[in-house]
């Protein structure tokens, strides 16, 4: 991969397949959601992030590549915006910059 490519365009690209974009889709939120989370139920945070995580490297498994965050930890930033932008442009249908 090439050294010059922005954090969000090498998320994208260790990110096509479309099985790993549905489990990130679904396991991101569900670790965002379980960090507030964990100040209320910590039974279901705990839950939550763990089934999200599970998710996260089936996802990686069927790509064939290991995590981002792996890399560089900056990843588990860019991973919910990510998530962000594509959803916004699912509602919208524009683009966030």
């Amino acid at each position: 991969m090439e050294q010059n490519l922005s954090f969000m365009e090498r998320y994208k690209q260790d990110h096509q397949h479309p099985v790993n974009k549905l489990t990130h889709a679904i396991g991101i939120p569900m670790i965002v959601l379980s960090l507030p989370l964990f100040f209320w139920s910590w039974k279901w945070a705990l839950g939550l992030f763990v089934i999200g995580w599970i998710f996260q490297f089936i996802g990686h498994y069927v790509e064939g590549n290991p995590p981002s965050f792996l890399k560089n930890p900056v990843f588990l930033l860019v991973g919910p915006w990510w998530i962000v932008k594509r959803f916004w442009g699912f509602l919208t249908g524009k683009p966030l910059p």
